[in-house]
């Protein structure tokens, strides 16, 4: 009998979730209804009510949303050097309140406006790498299965809390002004950090690993310093004079994989345009829908809310549905890279269809904001084949060592991207239709670049103890 209840006690054990997961799930809940709450209706308030160019705007959205992919970057190296990731979560979010706090009270003022988005990016950037990990050191080895589990229950979260802010900020603005629209976020992300201290008692703290001997920048320091003089092995030979060959190979991968993103980058200065150029064109068009008898006003802003729901609904349709189909029927393997490869050229194919849109409304055309679920869905799609299957991809092609690198440089591609938009946004070349061409354009091409890197990429396997197994057959051959 004895065994028996140990046996059930450990089987439960496995496949449930620790009692502290519960304050960094509900926080996650709160913080992201926070930050999408007040990005949702950032480019608006911008353009309406601080009198900016829908330029300048787009131009300022994308910075304040490439800082945000910025910091995790200086996240990361806080809480491994110094404080651990409770304690940067934790003061880090103290930092994200006060940036909300100044959004509410300087709706007037742009400067302390801009204070408060600087605050909200190095709050909301700082913790993003920290909380992910900090859930992964809450389970034991033997809770595998629940540790999966608890990643999709983070991600159907990010999205509920997504689709639900993006369709109530916008009408909060509308109703009663942007001082309480920015400030019931600000709210949110206090609770959010009350939740996450109340399980201070309960988490499992990971102490900072302090300075690593053998880390990925004393590697690329050491490669430089003695550049050319282990040609042999490469870029990065001159490296093996201070560091192990080991180290050295795991820094390479990541490179490797980094050549992959560069692609990449382009998708974030097309997809997050949804959030902003994409906004600024549901303005001009008819918002007055008659949709089966249901009439009602759409505000602009509230648009983005399409994004969360297809994702959530896309996924298992392209998981279960269309790449089993391409495989079985087309005979065609739907590897990582295939998958991003396709999504690359999808993503171009949204905006070839807002550019239209776009062309028809500088033609006095009335176009309906309904017209706008098209883009939305091919760009979704284009989301789940590019940046899920990317995330992916590049965890498999690096060591354990460098996982948290590749984290970082996945971030950046996200940055580098916004700043793209940022700058042909603010230099104001292209108008009207001709600025949504331009990207898809730019997509298209780069999704060839992408095309020619990936067929020349060998695709690896890293396994739990560091051995690696080449894979001889390229994956785009």
């Amino acid at each position: 009998m004895s065994n028996t209840t140990t046996t059930t006690a450990d089987a439960k054990a496995s496949t449930g979730f620790p009692s502290q997961i519960k304050y960094i799930v509900w926080n996650e809940a709160c913080e992201r209804y926070s930050y999408y709450g007040m990005r949702s209706i950032l480019v608006i308030f911008l353009v309406q009510y601080l009198m900016m160019s829908k330029a300048d705007a787009t131009a300022d959205y994308h910075i304040f949303a490439g800082a945000c992919y910025l910091f995790p970057v200086l996240g990361a190296y806080i809480s491994d050097r110094f404080w651990g990731k409770y304690k940067t979560i934790l003061w880090l979010s103290l930092v994200y309140c006060l940036g909300h706090l100044f959004l509410a009270l300087f709706e007037h003022d742009k400067t302390g406006f801009y204070w408060g988005l600087g605050l909200i990016a190095l709050g909301s950037g700082g913790i993003k790498p920290c909380v992910s990990a900090h859930v992964g050191d809450q389970f034991k080895p033997s809770q595998k299965d629940a540790l999966k589990k608890v990643f999709d229950l983070f991600y159907w979260m990010i999205n509920f809390g997504s689709f639900f802010s993006t369709m109530i900020t916008p009408w909060t603005l509308e109703h009663y002004g942007p001082g309480i629209a920015f400030g019931i976020p600000g709210i949110l992300m206090a609770i959010a950090t009350f939740i996450f201290w109340l399980g201070r008692n309960e988490f499992v703290h990971i102490p900072p690993t302090g300075k690593q001997e053998h880390g990925t920048g004393r590697v690329l320091l050491s490669a430089i310093k003695n550049f050319g003089q282990r040609g042999d092995q490469g870029i990065l030979g001159g490296a093996l004079k201070d560091h192990p060959k080991k180290d050295v190979e795991a820094v390479k991968a990541a490179l490797d994989v980094g050549k992959i993103f560069i692609a990449v980058t382009i998708f974030w200065a097309l997809f997050d345009q949804h959030g902003s150029s994409w906004v600024l064109q549901a303005k001009e068009m008819v918002l007055d829908v008659n949709f089966l008898g249901w009439e009602t006003k759409l505000l602009p802003s509230q648009i983005p809310a399409l994004n969360p729901i297809m994702v959530m609904a896309l996924i298992p349709i392209f998981t279960f549905g269309v790449y089993p189909f391409i495989e079985k029927k087309l005979g065609i393997a739907m590897t990582p890279l295939r998958r991003m490869g396709a999504g690359m050229f999808v993503t171009s194919l949204s905006f070839v269809f807002v550019a239209i849109f776009q062309y028809l409304l500088d033609g006095g055309t009335p176009v309906s904001v309904l017209w706008q679920v098209v883009p939305y869905l091919v760009i979704t799609m284009a989301e789940v084949m590019v940046s899920i299957t990317g995330l992916e991809f590049a965890y498999t092609q690096a060591p354990r060592s460098m996982k948290s690198t590749i984290m970082s440089m996945w971030l950046l591609t996200v940055f580098f991207g916004n700043m793209i938009t940022a700058y042909i946004a603010k230099i104001n070349v292209f108008e009207g239709g001709n600025f949504f061409m331009f990207f898809a354009i730019l997509m298209a091409a780069f999704g060839v670049v992408f095309a020619l890197i990936a067929k020349n990429y060998q695709v690896k396997d890293f396994m739990e103890d560091g051995d690696v197994a080449v894979n001889p057959e390229n994956e785009l051959n």
